[in-house]
């Protein structure tokens, strides 16, 4: 809908969600919120992902765990978290207390009835709106496929572990994928297929820097995860592809770093964007993205957020 002078309605669908707006906190990032309230309104986001939660606590991985590259980051933290029982105690009483973003909930589990477990017991937990299930962090042994790959290179292993929680939990499912697949609709069709309600994607492409001087890696883990600018042009090939191959709604993630980058992620196919590597930068850079929407919205002259997803002229 074009022509309107009134201020642009920023939301949109996830699933069962309605967020107020597009732009999210990604998992990893911004743990559960609470020391980035003391610098920005976090009530103005669309939704908060959290940190990675597993059933038990994580020792995660040895230092050092992030290190800069040219146009990105690398980090390799291996899902170091204090447990599901810390989470409920510690992290969530802070979310339930802000007002206006949906709370999404990062899990990962050793195996199906791990992941099962924790999407059953935020099934009956307040203040949760949604579950993303992280089948693609690159810094952890996946058991799920024998230690081959991720559970996010597998398309059985997907159907497995979507299709078990999806019976588990009323809640908006999303599946968090991985670029480091052939093909990554492939993929996103099976978690489609056994019940995902949202795919979001990409997570970090494995990579590793070395210290020429020392001829030792930067990371402790030798390997680790990379994020930034560097990823953009292949998370937004993704989110492209998958947009015309699946017929759910996508979240885009990897790169995104001003609002500009938010619309081109829209404009490929997402319904709605997540904010991460960005905030290491400046604190606040999910809000500017959320603002920086609103003001191309209304500088073109579009009203709704909603009709520019998938609009790129190709």
């Amino acid at each position: 809908m074009r022509g309107s002078s009134t201020k642009p309605d920023l939301a949109v669908r996830i699933g069962a969600l309605r967020l107020q707006n597009p732009v999210m906190a990604a998992s990893g990032t911004f743990g559960c919120g609470e020391e980035y309230a003391a610098l920005f309104d976090v009530s103005e986001l669309g939704a908060i992902v959290t940190k990675t939660v597993t059933l038990k606590p994580r020792a995660g991985t040895p230092p050092p765990r992030v290190a800069e590259t040219d146009a990105g980051m690398l980090n390799a933290i291996g899902l170091e978290n204090a447990g599901f029982d810390a989470f409920l105690k510690e992290g969530l009483p802070f979310l339930r207390h802000v007002k206006g973003p949906k709370v999404i909930v990062s899990i990962a589990g050793e195996d199906e009835r791990e992941f099962e477990t924790l999407a059953s017991r935020l099934d009956d937990t307040d203040g949760v709106h949604a579950v993303e299930l992280n089948l693609s962090c690159p810094n952890v042994r996946h058991a799920l496929t024998g230690g081959r790959g991720m559970t996010a290179q597998d398309p059985d292993a997907v159907r497995r572990v979507v299709g078990r929680v999806r019976k588990a939990t009323c809640r908006t499912l999303i599946a968090k994928l991985s670029p480091n697949v052939a093909d990554i609709t492939a993929i996103g069709r099976a978690a489609r297929e056994s019940g995902a309600d949202a795919l979001s994607l990409i997570n970090t492409f494995p990579a590793m820097a070395v210290d020429a001087r020392t001829r030792r890696p930067l990371l402790g883990n030798v390997t680790g995860g990379l994020s930034g600018p560097a990823l953009k042009p292949i998370a937004l090939k993704m989110v492209w592809d998958v947009y015309r191959a699946v017929s759910i709604p996508i979240i885009g993630v990897g790169g995104i770093m001003t609002a500009e980058d938010a619309v081109e992620f829209m404009l490929c196919g997402a319904s709605a964007v997540q904010v991460g590597t960005a905030t290491f930068v400046e604190p606040g850079s999910a809000l500017e993205v959320k603002r920086g929407i609103a003001r191309h919205l209304a500088a073109a002259k579009v009203s709704r957020a909603k009709d520019i997803i998938g609009g790129l002229i190709a």
